[in-house]
């Protein structure tokens, strides 16, 4: 190495007693830069990753902190009834509500997953339900503005990339 990073000679001291034994081979491309390891995060103990190890215990791996109050869910059910498929959806899912006809109403996309039941309500917000993930349906884009800043941009959220940050906000959300 011609000249080492701090990083690569710390490496480099760390690993020469195993010089013997190991082959060292520099691969080009943009997965070895000399990434930041606080940026990354961890991989989750599952068994696809090659370093599992099954515990009896689940453990918390993150907990996504926001500051969202009532008046964030308040907006949200608003936001509901000015989008027409966000509206038939709510009033379809509404306990008292006996019309089924009215969800042919909805646009086709809508309607197929309406009928698979991959949409539920609760506490007046909707929520949408895939095969690992049920995440809260939001319209209002000052809203949707609202959660990205709470998991990308704010103090507690690590500032984190943004195919991260979509996978928080499916998560958290």
């Amino acid at each position: 190495m011609k000249t080492p990073t701090r990083h690569m000679l710390r490496w480099q001291i760390a690993i020469q007693q195993y010089r013997v034994n190991i082959t060292i081979v520099h691969k080009y491309g943009n997965i070895h830069k000399n990434s930041d390891g606080l940026s990354r995060w961890a991989l989750t103990n599952t068994p696809e990753n090659p370093a599992w190890v099954p515990q009896e215990e689940h453990h918390i791996e993150g907990i996504c902190v926001t500051d969202i109050g009532t008046e964030f869910f308040n907006q949200a059910k608003e936001s509901y009834k000015i989008d027409k498929n966000f509206h038939i959806l709510s009033q379809l899912l509404m306990k008292d509500f006996k019309d089924p006809s009215h969800s042919s109403k909805l646009n086709e996309i809508w309607k197929k997953a309406y009928d698979e039941g991959r949409f539920h309500i609760l506490d007046g917000i909707l929520y949408h339900r895939t095969k690992h993930t049920c995440v809260m349906a939001l319209t209002d884009r000052t809203l949707i503005n609202t959660i990205l800043h709470e998991c990308h941009d704010s103090v507690a959220a690590g500032h984190i990339s943004e195919d991260r940050t979509l996978e928080r906000v499916k998560t958290c959300s």
